[in-house]
């Protein structure tokens, strides 16, 4: 008897040691992803998810019930879901990640107004001739050689957002096929989906690179030069590539989980339209 209650009393202490430490972790993580907004992201994210699905309706189904529809979209789209799925799968992915520089950051004036421009930027972007003429801005400050443009060059290079980006889509692409196929609506095998899916792969690359551009210098350009500098060197240190790694782990998966369910709403529509 002795053994097993000495061994558990070691257990229950070190239990006891090891709460204070997880809890501070998880406090330096609401910390972060309330600097980040993150709750505002998904509010955007939620919002061009029910444009897209939109604009999916009239090109499969045009003969659709958009009440209907509307409804069935707006439940895949929780906010309450969705955030939650991000808190903890950043949980997951940040976990042994020093949070001390990068809540040093966001908390900081310059942090809170590099969020607020992003957030601005994309929400800004839902309209359609918002994104054309930052587009067309870009291409006009590429051709004249702006520090700007160099500058967002740089950190599109360092987090490598283009590839990130374009392999998020195109794993998108494949869920929402999935999702048809699963639901009836195609019948497609793996391969074909895998085929069609790649063949998208340079368009998807040219308008990723395109947005991109466009997007970064809407959110940037009201900084200083010397702040945009700033934002360049959190990204390159450790702890800056460990969350850029940590965002399109979350943001990616969750998207294809969403692309996933929109697939198969689709064609759950479509089979109700043909009865």
């Amino acid at each position: 008897m002795g053994p097993i209650r000495a061994a558990a009393g070691a257990l229950t202490a070190a239990v006891i040691w090891a709460m204070p430490a997880q809890s501070e972790a998880r406090a330096d993580l609401d910390v972060l992803l309330e600097a980040l907004r993150v709750g505002d992201t998904v509010d955007i994210m939620r919002q061009e998810g029910l444009a897209y699905a939109e604009s999916l309706a009239q090109d499969m189904m045009p003969e659709a019930d958009p009440s209907g529809w509307q409804a069935t979209v707006e439940r895949i789209y929780d906010t309450g879901k969705m955030r939650r799925l991000v808190e903890e799968r950043m949980a997951r992915g940040l976990e042994g990640v020093d949070l001390a520089p990068l809540n040093a950051f966001f908390t900081s004036e310059l942090g809170a107004e590099v969020i607020e421009l992003e957030l601005s930027a994309r929400e800004a972007f839902l309209d359609p001739e918002v994104e054309d003429a930052a587009k067309e801005q870009y291409e006009k400050l590429a051709r004249e050689g702006a520090l700007i443009v160099d500058q967002i060059d740089t950190l599109v290079a360092d987090s490598d957002l283009i590839e990130h980006n374009v392999m998020g889509i195109l794993n998108s692409n494949l869920m929402l096929y999935r999702g048809l196929a699963d639901g009836g609506a195609y019948d497609m095998s793996e391969e074909d989906m895998l085929l069609d899916v790649w063949s998208q792969e340079d368009g998807v690359r040219e308008d990723s690179t395109a947005w991109i551009g466009a997007y970064l210098l809407t959110a940037y350009q009201p900084l200083e030069d010397d702040e945009v500098q700033e934002y360049i060197d959190l990204w390159r240190s450790d702890e800056g590539q460990a969350l850029n790694t940590a965002l399109f782990a979350t943001f990616d998966r969750m998207y294809e989980e969403l692309s996933y369910l929109v697939g198969q709403a689709v064609a759950q529509h479509m089979r109700s339209q043909e009865l």
